[in-house]
């Protein structure tokens, strides 16, 4: 199956590869936005992966002397770069085609499978999950990340079927919700609750917002902030994180006034305020694009930014918990 990067146009005219400079790109997957950006410049990229699967691309490319890799997830970036600076970092954020392609990856409940979903494969799995946590943990999972309605009503679903024997496979979780709940319209009943198990074991929310502060600080002034995002959760802390960095903070109200910061300088100029969606034409040949959203920030030469507050929602994290080895 044709593997597409996504908004590939759109992220090479937010780039636009110069010569001599580094990029980086923090979630290489099959490697099309490195392999599009070497071609269009004589410049530098630097990729990341937590998934070991991806080596023997990376390996492909690899032949390049301006292409360099790192098996780590891009919210160490600025760690392995130990001080290295970068001219823009490139993130699509979520699971990709290949991932969801791979039934033994069990990432997908269109492809029989194990019910694993590990983008590293190491940690606990979704099975682990499904298997071992509270009605209350799994309906909160399946609520918060997958804006799950039903989020209740499914929780108690699992709880009973797996007095029954484990819940081990991709199809075999599908078919209790689809039989517990009915299936209405083109969209299957589970797909909340696959995105919600997925973004929970690999803690992707986390991930993201760890990113784009580790981003933060690799960016050379002049260096761009490259963002896909494919749903509403992903798409609300890279929106936050690029307002919070780029505006003066608020002034209070009209009968509250807040004194404004004189030094104020933003981190971030924005170049657009509003959203970049990919093309009708993309969206008909690749319809997983057509929930991609793209933002794009432009790093200033302010170096010392106050501290984030958190931008996550409130919901566990695979590191709550005790698993069984």
């Amino acid at each position: 199956m044709r593997h597409y990067p996504v908004m590939l146009p759109e992220v090479l005219a937010a780039l636009g590869p110069k010569a001599g400079e580094t990029y980086l790109d923090g979630t290489f997957g099959n490697g099309g936005y490195s392999q599009a950006i070497l071609s269009a410049a004589d410049c530098n990229v630097i990729a990341l992966d937590q998934d070991p699967n991806v080596r023997a691309r990376a390996e492909e490319l690899s032949k390049n002397p301006s292409f360099r890799f790192i098996e780590t997830p891009f919210s160490a970036m600025d760690q392995v770069l130990g001080g290295e600076k970068v001219d823009a970092v490139i993130l699509d954020i979520g699971v990709s085609s290949m991932q969801l392609d791979q039934g033994e990856r069990g990432f997908s409940f269109m492809r029989a499978g194990p019910l694993d979903m590990r983008m590293s494969q190491s940690g606990p799995t979704a099975s682990d999950a499904v298997n071992s946590l509270s009605e209350g943990d799994l309906s909160r999972i399946f609520k918060v990340y997958g804006e799950e309605k039903q989020a209740g009503r499914i929780a108690r679903l699992i709880i009973r079927a797996r007095d029954d024997g484990a819940i081990t496979t991709t199809d075999g979780l599908a078919g209790i919700i689809e039989r517990g709940v009915g299936r209405r319209g083109k969209i299957h009943p589970a797909t909340r609750v696959f995105q919600a198990l997925r973004i929970f074991i690999n803690d992707e929310l986390g991930e993201l917002f760890r990113g784009l502060v580790a981003a933060e600080a690799i960016l050379n002034p002049g260096g761009r902030l490259i963002v896909v995002t494919f749903h509403s959760l992903e798409d609300r802390i890279v929106k936050k994180f690029l307002r919070v960095r780029s505006e003066r903070p608020a002034s209070g109200s009209r009968y509250m006034p807040v004194a404004q910061d004189e030094d104020f300088a933003p981190g971030f100029n924005l170049k657009s305020r509003s959203v970049i969606a990919p093309s009708e034409q993309e969206v008909a040949e690749n319809p997983r694009s057509r929930s991609a959203k793209l933002r794009l920030g432009v790093r200033t030469d302010v170096q010392d930014l106050p501290p984030l507050d958190s931008l996550l929602p409130r919901a566990p994290v695979v590191s709550d918990y005790r698993w069984a080895a």
